[in-house]
């Protein structure tokens, strides 16, 4: 798993925090210490543990035990337990529900779609997309790792990939990979094809991953098929993107390509339901 420094998750968590603090809590309550637990009211994998942590220490409470991410939790289970001020909990309470429940829908969904896909192939590799929340985008490819995919590109920068649109833009397969070329020698060049023919022209010109954009599991076979008769398919890494879900991910996984693409595992991901309970300290 990839490592953020602590200080970038930080300020992140310190934006969100302020988007629900810059006024204040305005809803008065006793000062004094209380206990109080998160507990998930459904089944799944548990992400953002670690970004919760941050959370509340931001505010001043102290986290006394909890899960690691990527455990899974029965409904009923406590993920995390803390204590504090009863008005500093209050304060990051939602924050840090809405961190976890989302990031555990994004690794719950992940780990499923992983699964059913390695079942088929056990070397395939399950990614997520661009298809983000904006502002979140770091803790929502975070949750895709700790649910077993692979993050992806996290931005425009991290390699070179040749959409439809560039295509279109530069004349054709060819001159768009050859312009590609220009970039530095240490990003790998990508580019969607939609046809059997892109593919192989793709795979002469040297792109060094080739993504089946929105082509059928059989016309994918047909091109890995294809590719691998005219002694293109070892050159390339291949991947399948567009409509990849949990009901035909398996289909997608048999057709020999080494990489699934899904935007489903992050926009689609149903939140893990959790909620936060205080008692006194004083309560027994």
């Amino acid at each position: 798993m990839f490592t953020i420094p602590r200080f970038i998750i930080e300020e992140h968590v310190r934006r969100f925090l302020e988007e629900d603090l810059y006024l204040g809590d305005i809803t008065p309550v006793p000062k004094e210490d209380v206990k109080a637990k998160i507990v998930a009211k459904q089944r799944g994998v548990v992400a953002g543990i670690e970004v919760a942590k941050i959370a509340f220490e931001i505010v001043g409470v102290e986290v006394i035990e909890a899960l690691r991410d990527g455990e899974e939790v029965e409904r009923g289970q406590t993920v995390m337990a803390v204590t504090g001020r009863a008005g500093d909990v209050l304060m990051a309470e939602r924050t840090v529900l809405n961190i976890l429940m989302r990031m555990s829908g994004i690794a719950t969904t992940t780990r499923d779609i992983v699964e059913k896909a390695k079942k088929i192939n056990p070397s395939i590799r399950v990614a997520a997309t661009r298809k983000t929340t904006p502002g979140f985008r770091l803790f929502e490819k975070i949750a895709v790792v700790i649910g077993g995919g692979d993050p992806h590109r996290f931005n425009l920068g991290d390699c070179v990939l040749i959409k439809d649109n560039h295509i279109t833009v530069s004349g054709g397969v060819g001159k768009a990979i050859r312009l590609a070329k220009a970039a530095s020698f240490t990003k790998k060049i990508e580019i969607e094809v939609r046809t059997v023919d892109e593919a192989i022209a793709a795979a002469r010109e040297g792109a060094d991953i080739i993504m089946f954009d929105n082509m059928d599991a059989d016309e994918i076979r047909k091109a890995v098929e294809t590719l691998e008769q005219l002694g293109l398919r070892d050159k390339v890494i291949l991947e399948a993107s567009g409509g990849i879900r949990p009901e035909n991910v398996e289909e997608y996984a048999s057709t020999g390509v080494d990489v699934l693409s899904s935007g489903y595992i992050i926009h689609s991901a149903k939140p893990v339901d959790m909620s936060l309970y205080i008692s006194s300290e004083d309560s027994g």
